[in-house]
């Protein structure tokens, strides 16, 4: 851990270095008003909207739409197959058929879903409201960016399946609309960044995002658990299978938790909870392992830990230095089904990210590896 006291908060970082966007979005969180003991950084911190990605905030009566991200609820969730190995023609025909089920990027289902999967609707959910019928046809889906689908095989001698995805349209929107309601109540005089707006406890605005938000959490976990039912019938449809050892952890969210004695708002985004003994996964890329972990309940870590390996260069970058052929080449010569076709996909080739490996080996104080699984196909968003 290293540690940066040159701020109001102390700043701890679990990684050797940090781009210097990041650095500067640390320092504004460790000088907020109402920021409790120190911030801590996980080792695949990047720069991000106001807060940096692999961020960990803990508020003393504070809640800040920023902190959390406009994908509420974005998080991942495996499932374990009894299969100890599947061959590519079999693996081909699954994907595809995962491919006819689950919408990816901006499509929707062409018809609403069946309304069991949506979360009820209690109380004063304004956004959420005026958005529950579009969100019946994009729960299920699995979005753009960094969002995957991944077959994996695991060092246990099992074939896994992990998905990462959130809210989609009806996150972004309930995060965009509490941020500019927390800009046009910023008070100037507390010298808080406008990026880091936030509501105090006991105000309208505090209540009604934190309740939207929690909505919004909800619905990312059913939405990957839709999506894992489909992943699940294409593979019924091509072998014999059963499943287990389903985890789903978010890494965008907000919640009341206990740390050093007081009750604190503990903000996490791009960041994963890692109680003791708290089953949890780190995804690498589609051309590195991920892991499935068992958190340690580190202190200094609000008791969290990275949620992947993090980029080392932006999308725009990946996309004008990264060469198609070097990374589909090296892809190939893995056996993995990837998902670059074109320039367009290099920001999620594997140079794009943080070398895996090292990123586990900074967080070994937070996280224990339980299984390594390796990719062995994946779809991306």
């Amino acid at each position: 851990m290293n540690i940066i006291t040159t701020e109001k908060l102390p700043i701890k970082m679990w990684l050797d270095d940090i781009e210097e966007g990041a650095l500067e979005q640390a320092k504004d969180l460790a000088n907020l008003p109402f920021a409790f003991r120190h911030i801590a950084i996980m080792p695949d911190a990047h720069q991000g909207y106001g807060m940096p990605i692999g961020g960990v905030l803990a508020t003393k009566d504070a809640i800040v739409p920023n902190a959390v991200g406009v994908d509420i609820g974005c998080g991942m969730c495996v499932l374990r197959t009894d299969l100890n190995d599947i061959d590519q023609k079999t693996l081909k025909k699954i994907m595809s058929r995962i491919r006819k089920t689950v919408p990816v990027g901006f499509k929707h289902h062409p018809d609403k879903q069946d309304e069991k999967w949506m979360p009820a609707v209690e109380g004063d959910l304004p956004i959420v409201s005026e958005e529950y019928e579009n969100a019946l046809y994009q729960i299920g889906t699995l979005g753009g960016g960094n969002h995957f689908i991944e077959i994996q095989k695991g060092s246990d001698g099992f074939i896994w399946i992990m998905i990462h995805s959130g809210s989609r349209n009806i996150g972004y929107t309930v995060a965009n609309h509490y941020h500019k309601m927390a800009v046009r109540q910023r008070d100037s005089k507390l010298g808080v960044p406008e990026d880091l707006s936030f509501f105090s406890l006991g105000s309208d605005g505090f209540e009604l995002y934190k309740s939207e938000m929690d909505y919004c959490i909800n619905f990312a976990f059913s939405n990957r658990k839709l999506m894992m039912e489909r992943v699940k019938a294409a593979f019924v449809s091509e072998v014999e299978v059963d499943f287990s050892n389903f985890i789903n952890k978010p890494h965008n969210f907000a919640s009341w938790e206990h740390h050093f004695g007081e009750d604190v708002i503990v903000h996490r985004k791009g960041a994963t909870r890692a109680r003791a003994g708290e089953l949890g996964m780190i995804p690498g890329s589609q051309g590195t392992s991920s892991f499935i972990v068992t958190g340690k309940g580190h202190p200094e870590s609000f008791e969290s830990c990275s949620h992947g390996a993090g980029r080392v260069m932006s999308r725009n970058r990946a996309r004008k230095t990264l060469s198609v052929k070097e990374e589909t080449r090296q892809l190939s010569e893995m056996g993995v089904l990837h998902a670059i076709r074109g320039k367009a996909d290099l920001d999620e080739a594997p140079s794009s990210y943080k070398d895996i490996i090292k990123v586990m080996e900074l967080q070994k104080d937070l996280v224990a590896i339980e299984v390594e699984l390796k990719p062995l196909a994946v779809i991306k968003g």
